[in-house]
């Protein structure tokens, strides 16, 4: 007794292709075989017989391939159209309806336009007015503050400033002098950070 494998089809106006599921079919056992109105296909015990085919089809520019999960089989039609099912009736039963007719046929339905997210995003962005140090209360501008810190101070806090910014690789700053001539200034990363010295 032999047995049926899965297969399932799809079409296009000049073609269908049929996807017969038999996992590690071997090329040099497995076998198709085409006429104008049949496919027969058989591999060891699995035989799959679809006849009389819904319409005609042309077994010379026809094709199949073997792979390791599935065998494709293209069958050419001879006439442009779709058809309902894959297999029919006698050849005046057979529904061959003209491209895009066919009721339930495996055509793919009308797709909405493609969405341009770019661009979308990109509209968002410049819709965004970036805001100037005027107008947000948070933002500081740290190189007109510390020209204004540092044009109204004395001589000593000038020299107290740049000392302890220096020597502190910038984290810490001091308008003391009398502390920062002491001596050296240590360096005082933010809390959880650790200060390394590079190169």
């Amino acid at each position: 007794m032999s047995i049926e494998p899965r297969h399932e089809f799809y079409e296009t106006d000049q073609t269908v292709t049929i996807s017969i599921f038999d996992k590690g079919a071997n090329p040099d056992e497995a076998a198709v075989n085409l006429t104008p109105q049949a496919l027969i296909y058989q591999n060891g015990d699995k035989r799959l017989v679809l006849e009389p085919l819904t319409g005609e089809i042309d077994p010379t520019a026809s094709d199949f391939t073997i792979g390791k999960v599935k065998v494709e089989v293209r069958l050419a039609k001879r006439a442009p159209g779709r058809w309902v099912r894959l297999v029919g009736g006698n050849a005046s039963d057979a529904a061959v309806l003209p491209g895009s007719a066919a009721p339930g046929s495996n055509s793919t339905p009308a797709r909405k336009p493609h969405k341009n997210w770019e661009s979308l995003s990109d509209n968002i962005l410049k819709s965004e007015k970036d805001k100037t140090m005027s107008e947000d209360p948070n933002a500081i501008d740290s190189n007109s503050a510390f020209a204004d810190l540092f044009s109204n101070v004395d001589e000593d806090a000038k020299r107290a400033i740049m000392k302890s910014y220096t020597e502190s690789g910038g984290t810490t700053l001091s308008t003391d002098w009398n502390d920062v001539s002491k001596g050296p200034v240590s360096v005082k990363p933010p809390d959880g950070q650790e200060w390394r010295k590079w190169g």
